[in-house]
């Protein structure tokens, strides 16, 4: 088989002749800039690193890795047209795009500003991610206060400094459709609960949904509003080429899901429902969903709306073991992800201890197809070359017992 055709027949919920793998194909099943450069250096790969997301800091997995690893799908990423460097560590050169606003402020922290001096992400001194500081909508108090940020609802989840055109997406996905055997997967990302808890505010959003639900309402309509004609435009330019579209939404925590089950069901459910057949009907695709956290007893009201496959499958949350969730979904969902705890086990355990993991999930989820081997979301800063080898090494070996 070939990386495409495996992963298609993964889709398909038939067995392929070994288990897929993704390193980057998403934003959330990548890795982040230091442990990538760590990979690459054991590799002698001596190119500059360039990170695509700048609030993870997750850089673009590079074809000699993609191989290396044994992956089989690709991402088709909003990127910009121009990079330029970066010092982003101890004389560490990156590159991002080059119009990203970073500054440096006395205190050692890292900005991004927006071209009108906006600060709209922080990274701590020390720290390993931007975040989310800037929330425009966080006064609005009536439906005229939500209209008139229309604009935001237009370009959310489209960074203002990825500034490739719809053709630009086309003409990249048809290079790498018609230039390559791997799978490729459209991120879309087209967030709407978690879109609203960063334009409205995280605690405004929450309170909206259970007492001024008049107003959640109404935001959800623009922001669905604003992404139909993006899919349209999207679809038409990548359609043919792109074997499955990603969705994002975080629903879950390590404990439970951030809103009941009926909440969502009244509040979120419909507007998911909505974008994502939409999605489906015009695309013809299926959906890669991206949530983390505990999502179990959102499973049938999200296979219910048309989601095709999960990520990142986060067994260490609460109820996702990997074999009660094979068991019980295992015919209608797809898991893409769950291969290695990347909480504990990935950054912190032995390579034994990686081994061991590696060989429970892959048991748990292999088995009859439907699974898509990656880590639980991204390789953090943490995490050793050591650990790393060990599971891609241990995924090897657990194919050949398996197949």
């Amino acid at each position: 088989m070939t990386p495409r055709e495996r992963i298609i027949a993964t889709l398909q919920h038939k067995e392929p002749d070994r288990v897929p793998v993704d390193l980057g194909a998403t934003e959330s099943s990548g890795i982040t800039w230091k442990p990538y450069n760590k990979l690459k250096k054991h590799f002698g790969i001596n190119t500059i690193s360039q990170i695509f997301d700048l609030t993870q800091l997750i850089v673009k997995v590079e074809p000699d890795i993609v191989k290396i690893v044994g992956s089989d799908a690709i991402p088709l990423l909003i990127e910009p047209r121009e990079w330029k460097q970066w010092e982003i560590d101890n004389s560490e050169i990156v590159e991002v795009p080059a119009s990203a606003n970073i500054e440096k402020l006395l205190n050692g922290d890292m900005v991004i500003k927006n071209s009108k001096g906006k600060v709209l992400l922080k990274l701590p001194q020390n720290g390993f991610y931007f975040d989310s500081v800037y929330h425009p909508l966080k006064d609005a108090k009536t439906i005229a206060d939500i209209d008139a940020g229309k604009y935001l609802f237009d370009n959310f989840d489209w960074p203002y400094y990825c500034d490739e055109s719809y053709e630009d997406l086309s003409q990249k996905a048809k290079e790498l459709y018609e230039k390559t055997n791997y799978a490729i997967v459209g991120n879309l990302w087209v967030h709407l609960f978690a879109a609203g808890q960063e334009l409205r505010g995280f605690e405004n959003f929450m309170m909206d949904l259970v007492v001024n639900k008049k107003l959640a309402h109404k935001y959800l309509e623009r922001q669905v509003e604003a992404y139909l004609p993006r899919v349209d435009k999207y679809i038409e330019a990548i359609g043919p080429y792109v074997q499955v579209i990603q969705v994002n939404d975080d629903l879950g925590t390590q404990s439970g899901s951030q809103i009941g089950l009926g909440l969502y069901q009244e509040m979120i459910k419909p507007y998911h429902k909505k974008l994502w057949q939409y999605i489906k009907k015009i695309s013809g695709k299926p959906i890669l969903f991206h949530s983390c956290g505990s999502i179990y007893e959102f499973l049938p009201d999200l296979i219910e709306i048309g989601v095709n496959a999960i990520n990142p499958v986060q067994v260490s949350a609460k109820n996702m073991d990997t074999k009660k969730l094979k068991r019980e979904f295992g015919k209608d969902l797809v898991f893409w992800g769950g291969g290695c705890d990347s909480q504990k086990i990935l950054p912190f355990g032995t390579p034994k201890d990686v081994r061991e993991e590696v060989k429970r999930r892959v048991s748990d989820l292999a088995p009859g197809g439907g699974f898509v081997f990656c880590q639980v979301h991204n390789i953090q800063p943490d995490v050793s070359l050591e650990n790393i080898l060990a599971m891609y090494e241990e995924l090897e070996n657990s194919n050949l017992s398996i197949f």
